[in-house]
Order: structure tokens, then sequence, then C-alpha cells
């Protein structure tokens, strides 16, 4: 596991590398420290990792200027923060856990078992998912996205105006935070249930959705009866 911890605050930073390297052992590979927002930002651009820890106070900047940039990142992130008021808004950028300080090893426990555990994280109420074009970001609305299909190691997301948004995370990785309205269809293709209009059968093991807005997918056979009880069919 390749681990960031964004922490200003020097003793601070040394707790939470002891603590991690005490609770996850040999499943760390690689555990650095970044004390600033462009240190942090330099090293994420030019290294792969799988968990970001984020402070969200850092010398005064705010932590959620380097969030936005983790949304679109093909890694999860934990916020370790004393401002617990902004832990809804950091739950809705799609962060795993919301750690308050002060913290003992029990409930940083808590927060590595949740990350084990990815695939509950799609309770999270995530409101959007962040895009990069050349050197900036745009947020989009989940409630706007129709349904993502995967492109390799990236997601094509298709929204209600037709446009196509390519997201540096994975399919599985977007499926884990998720709102639970959005479902597996194919092993490609993931689908908000809002939007279904039709389930179609066509035999021979060929199944495909209809969506509101005329859009055929194409349906698993693993998936099609799965499918039929979530729809009410």
């Amino acid at each position: 596991m390749r681990i960031v911890v964004v922490e200003d605050e020097a003793l601070i930073a040394g707790r939470i590398v002891r603590l991690t390297r005490e609770l996850l052992g040999a499943r760390v590979s690689s555990l650095c420290v970044k004390p600033t927002l462009e240190s942090a930002t330099a090293y994420l651009a030019d290294n792969p990792i799988d968990l970001l820890i984020l402070d969200l106070n850092l010398n005064g900047r705010d932590g959620f200027e380097l969030l936005q940039q983790a949304v679109a990142g093909a890694f999860h992130t934990l916020i370790i923060s004393a401002n617990t008021h902004r832990a809804i808004e950091a739950f809705e950028h799609g962060v795993l856990d919301f750690v308050p300080k002060p913290f003992d090893a029990a409930r940083l426990q808590k927060a590595f078992d949740r990350y084990e555990r990815a695939d509950e994280a799609g309770s999270s109420p995530l409101k959007y998912l962040a895009v990069r074009r050349k050197n900036t970001l745009r947020l989009l609305d989940v409630g706007e996205v129709l349904y993502i299909q995967g492109a390799g190691i990236y997601s094509e997301i298709h929204l209600r105006n037709g446009t196509v948004e390519l997201h540096d995370k994975p399919l599985h990785r977007l499926l884990d935070i998720l709102p639970p309205a959005f479902v597996r269809v194919h092993k490609s293709y993931l689908v908000s249930i809002a939007e279904v209009e039709q389930l179609l059968s066509h035999g021979s093991s060929k199944y495909e959705l209809r969506l509101r807005s005329g859009a055929l997918l194409p349906v698993s056979r693993e998936r099609y009866k799965e499918l039929k009880q979530t729809l009410g069919l």
C-alpha cells in the first residue's frame, strides 16, 4: 500500500506515520509525509499512490484545495482534521472517512478497516466527481450522470447534456465511492438506476438496458437476474 500523509504539524505527522506502520504492518510498501499543499500536489502529480491521509488546515491553507484534486485521482482519501464542521462537505467529495483530532489508534484502525472494505463506502453521500482538464479541475454533479463506461484504467462519464468526461479513476474505484443508486450492469458499465426505462431480453442470453435518454447499454448474463430484482420486475 502506497500512502502519503499531508500534515503540517511534525509531531502529529510523526504519530500518524508511527500508528500507520503499527496498524498496517507489511501492507505498507511506501509512506511519506508532505507538509504543504505545494509539495503534496507536486508529489501526487508524479507518483501513483493508494491512500491519501489529509489534514484540512495546512499552514493556514485550505486542504480542500488538494481534496478537489484527490477526487480526480485513482486513490482513496482519509481526512484527519479538527475541522469537524466540514465533515459532511468532505464526504460529499468522496472521502472514505473523516477522523477527528485528537484521535487514537482504535479510531485510526476503523478508518483503515473502511479502506480495506472500500466497497462499503458506496453508502457515502458523494455529490461531485472531479475530472481533469489540462491544468484545471471541473466538478461534476453526480445527479447529472446517466452512466459510466470503463475505458481501461480510466472511465468515461456520460452526462445528461450529452457530453462525455474522462475520469482518472477506473470503474471499480468509482463504484467504491458512488451512491448506492449506481449499479454495475456489465463489466464495462455503471448505471444510475433512476435513469433506467426498460430492461430488454433478446434471447440467447443477450440483454440490454434502455435509459430514459434513449441510450441502449449491454447487460451481462450474471447481472440480469439481480437487475430484475432491483427494478422490481
